[in-house]
């Protein structure tokens, strides 16, 4: 049994909550939406025996502090970045990055290059990277999301049944995310501000896509080794985004691998921690 300690950190607006297990060099890892740091706990027991592990609740969600802005991802990874560097200490870190994760990585890397060892992106691609971020339409949450105010309204006191429908329907194998875990999500979105704050995630892209694209189009591109992971299986039966991450960080990275994990859909840590866990040591410790 790992030994998972809690912790929160002022970090200018924003008061963050995160995980940390393990000794040795430091791994952060990023969660998305609909989850929190919780979603990496298979991930942490794994990486825990070899590395320093932190995994923060991202501004609004899980246990950390709602501000009403702040959700495009250079400012969510400014948080993280700070939490990292000035309250932990760490100069430098490898970084790991699961759907809004990912991107929100990819902002600290982008900002912070000297200090990004290696960066995994996982089932998910970079906003502006000139790739079709929404699957022309088929992720039809993207539209309804970046709508104002009436998914609050529609999803208030329903927290749990709409996000039930994504760990079913975008999983390859519905049970990976079981009842247990399900209270854990609910517990923390069904709280006051939560879901706008999730909902703020998505009504940021466009300005995350201008900020991506205009830096990319002076000719930066990431230097350090990155990993773009995809979950194998999509439509109709999940929502794995396959060789997609890959493209999109070919687009924006020198030195990219890619990876599909085979019976995965969208939840790869919660789907194939194993596959997962695999990837990552090897990727580190090359």
């Amino acid at each position: 049994m790992t030994d998972i300690t809690h912790h929160y950190a002022e970090i200018g607006e924003v008061m963050l909550h995160y995980a940390m297990a393990g000794s040795g060099p430091p791994v952060v890892l990023i969660h998305g939406w609909p989850q929190t740091w919780y979603e990496w706990r298979h991930t942490i027991a794994a990486l825990a025996p070899h590395y320093t592990v932190i995994a923060p609740d991202m501004r609004g969600l899980g246990d950390s502090s709602r501000p009403l802005a702040g959700y495009d991802k250079r400012t969510i990874g400014n948080d993280i970045w700070r939490l990292v560097s000035e309250t932990l200490g760490h100069r430098e870190f490898l970084l790991v990055g699961h759907d809004w994760g990912g991107p929100t990585a990819y902002a600290i890397a982008a900002a912070h290059p000297e200090a990004v060892r290696k960066l995994a992106v996982v089932d998910v691609v970079i906003p502006g990277d000139g790739g079709d971020f929404s699957q022309g339409g088929r992720r039809w949450h993207h539209n309804f999301h970046i709508t104002p105010d009436l998914p609050e309204a529609l999803t208030q006191g329903r927290e749990r049944l709409y996000l039930q429908w994504f760990y079913q329907t975008f999983a390859y194998r519905p049970g990976a995310i079981t009842e247990a875990d399900l209270d854990e999500y609910a517990r923390t979105y069904s709280q006051p501000g939560a879901m706008r704050a999730g909902f703020s995630l998505y009504r940021a892209m466009g300005e995350d896509a201008k900020a991506n694209a205009a830096q990319l189009a002076t000719g930066f591109r990431l230097q350090m080794p990155v990993l773009a992971i995809g979950g194998g299986s999509s439509y109709p039966h999940a929502r794995g985004r396959g060789t997609e991450p890959e493209q999109s960080l070919r687009r924006v990275a020198v030195n990219v691998r890619g990876a599909v994990i085979p019976e995965c859909g969208h939840f790869v840590p919660e789907e194939q921690p194993e596959a997962l866990n695999r990837l990552l040591l090897d990727f580190f410790a090359d």
